[in-house]
């Protein structure tokens, strides 16, 4: 076996430079292991027959990966294949939940997220034309009276409409232990919440359940981020501004890492009394006082919603600021 299987698989997730990445992978994965999942994506059979091993074996590595959340698992006409983790988010997300990880890996994990991370980051600013997630808006911040909610800007319409629901722990907030927000509160909707359940990585919520949630998180301040897609997408994120692996570098050095929401702020002039408990709410430091007023820069409001939900005088409103068609998939009206 060569040693450079673990920069193989750092490859294949284009994270090529990175030196932690390929010993985050030499962590969880033994080079057989790696061997397998550099083979796929195939059926158990396939991959048995492509490396010459035995069926038993295969399928209990096939298994033992997708526990470990390095392996997804697809179907093609009820048969079940297996695929490798598709990009860093997928590594991420998934094999922080795995059962077994040491506080070690979790320790490495932090530090590729600290160190590393920007960079890679950076470079998906500008190459990846149109960000993978969203901010949701508070559906209460909205005014209903002129404007339009779809079901793909409210969090609880994507609730609502979902046919199954889990929560896990908010897995960057598990390996950067920054703050006391609530750790479990990652919403999976539909496809991956049974990814969720069939794996054991969450527990099965009710719709009420997963409202209350919402609610909680509303409560703590933290921004609501979903699939930047029209249908309902497969997660909703509940994301702090000191442990999320995108939020700092969005505020920090505005990189275009999430799509706002439709919508921004608008203060009523006349309303505002200055209390200045919308600037402190604000994630992204959008809204500063000016002559005794709250003023909103647009360019950097992400239409969160969560300063309107802070003013005591319901001085701040959401207003449409970007068509239908500015998520991906949904038809322009």
């Amino acid at each position: 076996m060569t040693p450079d299987i673990y920069q193989q698989l750092t490859d294949k997730l284009l994270l090529t430079g990175s030196a932690l990445v390929p010993q985050l992978f030499a962590m969880i994965a033994d080079e057989h292991e790696a061997t397998l999942l550099l083979a796929m994506p195939g059926t158990p059979e396939a991959l048995a027959e492509r490396l010459g091993w035995s069926m038993a074996e295969t399928t209990a590595l096939c298994q033992a990966l997708y526990r470990k959340g390095l392996a997804f698992k697809s179907f093609r006409k009820e048969t079940v294949a297996y695929k490798m983790c598709r990009d860093m988010v997928q590594f991420h997300d998934g094999t922080i939940l795995w059962p077994d990880a040491p506080k070690r890996f979790h320790t490495l994990w932090q530090r590729f997220m600290e160190e590393e991370w920007p960079t890679f980051a950076r470079l998906a600013d500008q190459f990846i034309p149109k960000p993978l997630t969203r901010v949701i808006a508070v559906e209460e911040a909205v005014d209903t009276g002129t404007q339009t909610i779809l079901d793909v800007d409210s969090a609880q319409a994507i609730i609502k409409g979902a046919e199954v629901l889990a929560v896990t722990p908010c897995t960057c907030r598990v390996i950067a232990q920054k703050c006391d927000n609530p750790l479990q509160v990652c919403i999976q909707v539909d496809n991956a919440a049974r990814y969720t359940l069939d794996r054991g990585t969450g527990r099965q919520l009710s719709t009420d359940e997963a409202l209350e949630t919402l609610a909680l998180c509303r409560e703590a301040g933290l921004v609501q981020v979903t699939m930047n897609k029209a249908h309902a997408g497969h997660f909703i994120c509940n994301c702090c501004t000191c442990c999320c692996q995108v939020l700092p570098l969005i505020i920090k050095e505005r990189l275009k890492l999430a799509d706002p929401s439709r919508f921004s702020a608008r203060i009523t002039k006349e309303a505002c009394i200055a209390c200045e408990r919308c600037i402190e709410r604000c994630p992204f430091l959008a809204i500063t006082l000016d002559s005794d007023t709250a003023l909103v820069n647009t360019d950097f409001c992400m239409g969160c919603g969560l300063c309107a939900s802070a003013c005591p005088e319901r001085a701040i409103t959401l207003v449409t600021a970007r068509p239908t068609d500015f998520i991906p998939g949904a038809a322009a009206h």
